[in-house]
């Protein structure tokens, strides 16, 4: 199962209690945060979320809406002695970032950060049991969303006939990944035999501000659920690509097209107090639309 839970919706300015774009994707065993805007400390502390269960980090781009609330984090897990290690993929330059304001404070990390820059699309994350892929998305400057592919053995044990069969248990991770059995005598119980289907893994796509962009639609292609930014109402269309941004109306059409199951939008213009209407127009073209609300988490 995956959660996630949104820390701040808003675009670039903190504005009508919506504080600029932070999530966090939650497995039963881990913490992915995805992007880090100004006040995301706070907003963790508010909705519960343990900074300890957090490893890896992710960064899309360097506007500050996304990233101002680092150093500020990186610096605060030090100070609550966190020794485990911690991942932080983002582009190449925030290194650098990092690295001078850390330098300046004289602040030496009670735990190892390890800085993964993020240079081309495909994987960036393979773990016991989730996949990350990074893929570029187009926006003023160098901007990348993510892929989030929960890991799950594609079989099941179906305990009564793998018993009748008298194989043992020693050998139940070979039938989950698909694996005929081989008795003593030569004899093959196929896997489909003493196996069902397995769950089918979970999928969480990330794009990250970007204008109308159909080559997305690949990269996205059935996921359980998608963010789309949607910084502007239809009616500012022309706005929104000269700024590099997408509308309601463009953020549905992807989902519609990339024939995903549920679509979440946010990234709302500091222009908007209301957003009712937000939901309004992205239903129009993809019904299963929701609203991306802090402190609400939604599960995928």
């Amino acid at each position: 199962m995956l959660a996630l839970t949104i820390l701040g919706n808003n675009s670039a300015i903190p504005a009508w209690d919506r504080n600029p774009t932070a999530q966090i994707l939650q497995s039963l065993e881990e913490a992915y945060l995805i992007d880090c805007g100004e006040g995301t400390q706070l907003q963790m502390s508010k909705y519960k979320i343990r900074r300890s269960r957090i490893n890896h980090i992710f960064i899309s781009h360097l506007h500050g809406d996304h990233y101002f609330g680092l150093i500020g984090l990186l610096t605060s897990m030090s100070l609550l002695n966190r020794t485990q290690d911690l991942y932080l993929h983002a582009p190449v330059a925030l290194e650098q970032i990092i690295s001078l304001q850390l330098q300046v404070a004289a602040i030496e990390l009670s735990y190892k950060l390890f800085f993964e820059p993020i240079t081309t699309e495909g994987i960036i994350v393979d773990d016991k049991k989730i996949t990350v892929k990074a893929f570029k998305v187009q926006h003023r400057i160098e901007c990348w969303g993510f892929l989030f592919t929960e890991k799950k053995n594609p079989r099941r044990i179906d305990g009564n006939r793998a018993k009748a069969y008298e194989i043992p248990k020693s050998f139940y991770e070979q039938l989950q990944k698909g694996e005929d059995y081989v008795t003593k005598k030569g004899t093959i119980i196929p896997n489909k035999e003493v196996t069902i289907d397995g769950v089918k893994p979970k999928t969480y796509a990330y794009c990250a501000d970007t204008i109308f962009d159909e080559s997305l639609i690949e990269k996205i292609k059935s996921v359980d659920m998608l963010y789309h930014e949607t910084t502007y109402l239809k009616a500012l269309h022309q706005r929104a690509a000269e700024r590099f941004h997408s509308t309601t109306e463009q953020a549905a059409t992807i989902a519609k097209k990339g024939n995903v199951k549920r679509l979440l939008i946010g990234h709302f213009s500091s222009k908007y107090e209301e957003l009712d209407e937000f939901l309004i127009e992205a239903k129009e073209v993809f019904a299963n639309t929701d609203l991306a609300l802090q402190g609400v988490s939604y599960i995928i």
